[in-house]
């Protein structure tokens, strides 16, 4: 029993030294680069491949073979990802899930050259380097392990390395080439993947699609190291080797046998869930400021970005003028088949299950703007159900016949996508691809994979549709009714919701979207479209083939949906028909490598997010302001802008705030438009305001701390109806903290946010705004997919008054705006940064709220601008409304506050007493 441990931990060790080597490798290219390479694995495979051929085919002593491999191939191909793929990226400013996607089609494209070039069978004799012995690869991490902690502790690089890390920007205005440091970062990475691909090829099977997911595993050690820690993540992946192996002795008799062997087999996968979803996700829960902040990227010139938009533009408009036809060219190859023989027609039957599956992708990532890459679980979820409720192995139910299996295993797999839709309600980015790759990992490990799911599965066609016409015929009527329901989901009321979520989620909250609603709806839509093609796919081949849903096909359909446009119900037919019938008519992989390639010279998709050419500033024309439709409402002093002392300006020292002085007629108390006594005369053009009831929003006695720091100190901050309250202070005093706070994107350590004396301090911020609380965003949070009128009918839809028609709201409050122009019809996109300040406040408008909340309004204005702004929030206030400005702007605040409050770290200071008002 010893000699079995024994020999047990040795080759857990072995694995366990492997998946360390990708783990460092991982952890020390996101930390030099910021970016996940899931293209770890593949980078693994082509190095593993590379070996075999050199020392196999060519017959090359293997130490030349693998010195070739390890120091001259590996870590070129990372030089050459990072000079032709990811430093581009990066030198555009790319967010992080665009460089995810170009790591896909790195993915994607070394898969499929892989594949065209050494075909898609499983080869069993690639070369040993070590042997049999864990002892060299133990020892490889150890010393690799060193060497990356000397070089980055001791060294000059290291220093380099580490401010990199902190802070790219600051660290190149200091004179360190990151450039440099990110080539070298891609180079290791690369070669730490290359040895590990060297370590693993002898041990499983070396096939494009295998090795690749294997590595794509082992994530799950840089992932429990939070992307960081090299002891974490080494110390993991030998335990985790370690138990894997150790849980192979154990074979209980019943149905925990296989459970076990499972586990046992796929513990790293287990890892690898658990990792993402204990991985933190930015805007989970109260992060302090400078740890969610990213770098800005380098900023480009405005001349050179509108010529590179007219170019880019000018060749994508020559290139639609081929390409109008396609929707009949589309239509026209998929009824193409009916008129072939057996064999043609028999190519084709997957295209239109494989669109459907594509459609999923459409609802998920490109109106919802969801990163999903475990489609393909879905889609054999949904073919393992259709043959086990066909063949009766559910229990407690009968054999059903085959057509109202399908559609029951749609039902049954639908609710399943709340598995990542549950999770992705508080993950973006990074946190939610691994989430999503972990869970069509699991499955496909876990079920799909597992003999006692899948033994002896047999699947027949619907009586009626046995031939391959008919069950085409059959084909094409469901996938019309799926793209009739997608098309019905993408318009009206869920489709600006849904695009609102895609395109900034936190205004989409400001603006009462319930966005976990919606993405759940989106997960859950995907799940069954994606059901409904998988179990169209087994019943077209006749056979439930469980490498048709391997996860490396999920990354694959990804990469092709981002490719061809995600947001266009077009994606889903073309690149069904892209991927199916070119692999049947050229070899197996052409359409990988093809989807590959055209990812990474293409990687914003090929025709932008909703099938529309990029509207340049330039063709837009810039857009005139008009005065707004109001008279000057009980304006005091100088106009807003006149011999102002210059827009921006820091606020100076704390101390007494600059108080406007009362005004004859009503003192310190709320703007009294002319009018009998309680009554407010309304905004011509503006939405009729229902009678507002005293319902005052106050903070109390709030506390907020990140860690050590606290940037509230029991603050109380009344904001009464009837009245502008402005706020201003020094950078750093706790302004934003504490308006995140009214607005529900952060909740305070302690104290309480009260509404008419309710307290709503756990109401998030979709929640507030239908109470009735809009608010505005310093760094613009408008919808650039959707056009004004959208934007503003958004607000209405989901705002405070809901009762109320819509679209007389949005047309109130385009008026009030200056929006009703031909303005109306252009997309937010590339709008003058006036122009989307007020599509921004209009929208908060057109729901009719009592309570406004604006962070620094006139950023980015001019001074007629402002001086419009002022007249319209001076109207607002003689409405009823109850407005808190959060402002830089003195000379605004001055014009147009009825009381200022001064923060300074954390604290409120009092207000000292009025002037007295000159004679």
């Amino acid at each position: 029993m010893a000699s079995l441990t024994y020999e047990l931990t040795l080759a857990g060790l072995a694995i366990g030294s492997a998946a360390a080597l990708s783990g460092i490798g991982l952890i020390v290219t996101h930390r030099a680069t910021g970016v996940l390479n899931l293209a770890h694995g593949a980078v693994a495979m082509l190095c593993a491949y590379v070996l075999r051929q050199t020392a196999v085919e060519w017959h090359w002593p293997l130490p030349l073979a693998t010195a070739c491999t390890l120091l001259v191939v590996a870590p070129g191909v990372g030089l050459l990802l990072d000079r032709a793929v990811f430093r581009p990226l990066a030198l555009r400013g790319a967010d992080p899930a665009r460089t995810l996607v170009a790591s896909i089609g790195v993915f994607v494209l070394l898969v499929g050259g892989a594949a065209l070039v050494w075909g898609e069978g499983a080869r069993a004799d690639a070369p040993e380097v070590f042997g049999d012995s864990p002892w060299p690869p133990l020892a490889a991490v150890l010393l690799v392990a060193l060497v990356v902690g000397g070089v980055t502790r001791f060294t000059r690089f290291g220093r380099s390395l580490r401010a990199v890390v902190d802070n790219r920007a600051l660290a190149v205005l200091g004179g360190i080439d990151a450039d440099r440091v990110a080539a070298v970062g891609w180079a290791f990475g690369s070669f730490t993947a290359g040895l590990t691909g060297v370590l693993l090829a002898p041990s499983v099977r070396l096939d494009p699609y295998g090795l690749p997911l294997l590595v794509v595993e082992v994530v799950a050690v840089a992932a429990l190291a939070r992307m960081r820690s090299l002891p974490v993540a080494i110390g993991a992946a030998l335990l985790l080797g370690i138990a894997q192996s150790q849980l192979t002795r154990f074979h209980p008799d019943g149905w925990p046998g296989p459970l076990l062997q499972s586990l046992g087999a796929n513990l790293f996968t287990v890892a690898l869930l658990a990792a993402a979803l204990l991985y933190p996700s930015p805007g989970a829960g109260a992060v302090a400021p400078a740890a969610v902040t990213a770098p800005r990227p380098v900023e480009v010139p405005e001349r050179r970005v509108r010529e590179h938009l007219l170019r880019e533009e000018g060749a994508l408009r020559e290139l639609l003028r081929h390409i109008r036809p396609v929707p009949v060219v589309v239509v026209a190859l998929f009824l193409l088949p009916l008129g072939l023989a057996d064999g043609g027609l028999r190519t084709a039957l997957p295209v239109p299950a494989t669109a459907v599956v594509l459609l999923s992708l459409v609802v998920v990532s490109g109106r919802s703007g969801q990163i999903s890459l475990g489609q393909a679980a879905y889609a054999g979820l949904g073919a393992l159900f259709t043959a086990l409720l066909a063949d009766g192995r559910l229990p407690g139910l009968p054999p059903l016949p085959v057509l109202p299996s399908l559609l029951l295993a749609v039902v049954l797999t639908a609710p399943l996508g709340l598995l990542t839709g549950w999770p992705a309600i508080r993950r973006h980015g990074l946190a939610l691809a691994l989430t999503t790759l972990a869970f069509g990992v699991a499955v496909s490990r876990f079920v799909l994979d597992q003999p006692y799911a899948t033994a002896g599965l047999g699947v027949a066609r619907p009586a009626g549709f046995t031939s391959d016409r008919a069950f085409y015929l059959l084909e094409l009527a469901l996938l019309l009714l799926c793209l009739l329901l997608v098309t019905r989901l993408r318009r009206g009321r869920s489709g600006r919701a849904l695009a609102a979520l895609r395109d900034h989620e936190a205004g989409a909250s400001a603006a009462g979207v319930r966005v976990p609603a919606w993405k759940l709806l989106a997960f859950v839509t995907g799940a069954a479209l994606a059901a409904l093609g998988g179990g169209l796919l087994s019943l077209s081949a006749q056979a439930f083939t469980p490498s048709a849903f391997d996860p490396v096909r999920g990354l694959l359909w990804f990469a092709v949906v981002v490719l061809l446009g995600a947001d266009r119900l077009l994606t889903a037919c073309t690149g069904a028909a892209l991927l199916v019938l070119l692999d049947a008519g050229t070899s197996p992989g052409l359409a990988t490598l093809l989807t590959g390639t055209l990812a990474l010279f293409l990687p914003r998709g090929f025709l932008g997010r909703r099938g529309r050419l990029p509207l340049s500033p330039s063709l837009l024309g810039r857009q005139t302001r008009p005065p707004f439709p109001l008279s000057s409402l009980g304006r005091r002093g100088r106009p807003p802008g006149a011999e102002r002392a210059g827009k921006g300006a820091a606020p100076p020292a704390p101390g007494p705030a600059r108080v406007p002085p009362p005004r004859p007629d009503t003192g310190q108390g709320p703007r009294q438009a002319p009018g009998p006594p309680g009554h407010r005369t309304p905004v011509q053009g503006a939405p009729t305001p229902p009678p507002y009831p005293h319902t005052p929003l106050q903070a109390t006695h709030l506390t907020l701390s990140y860690g050590p720091t606290t940037a509230l100190h029991h603050l109380t901050l009344p904001i009464p109806p009837a009245h502008l309250t402005a706020l201003i202070g020094p950078n750093g005093a706790g302004k934003s903290t504490l308006f995140h706070c009214l607005c529900g994107t952060l909740r305070p350590t302690s104290g309480r946010i009260e509404l008419d004396g309710v307290d709503i301090t756990r109401r998030p911020a979709h929640a507030r705004a239908r109470l009735g609380i809009a608010r505005t965003f310093q760094q613009l949070a408008v919808f650039p997919s959707l056009t004004v009128e959208e934007n503003v009918l958004l607000g209405a839809e989901h705002g405070h008054r809901r009762d109320l028609p819509a679209q007389q709201a949005t047309e109130a409050a385009l008026r009030l705006l200056a929006l009703e122009g031909p303005v109306r019809h252009h997309p937010a996109a590339h709008l003058p940064t006036g122009t989307l300040r007020r599509v921004e406040l209009a929208r908060a408008l057109a729901g009719r709220p009592h309570t406004l909340l604006l962070d620094e309004p006139a950023a980015g204005l001019d001074a007629a601008e402002t001086a419009a702004l002022a007249r319209v929030l001076a109207a607002l206030a003689a409405d009823g409304t109850a407005i808190l400005v959060v402002e830089h702007d003195l000379d605004l605040v001055a014009d147009i506050a009825d009381t200022v409050h001064v923060l300074t770290a954390g604290t409120l200071t009092p207000r000292p007493p009025a002037p007295e008002p000159p004679p």
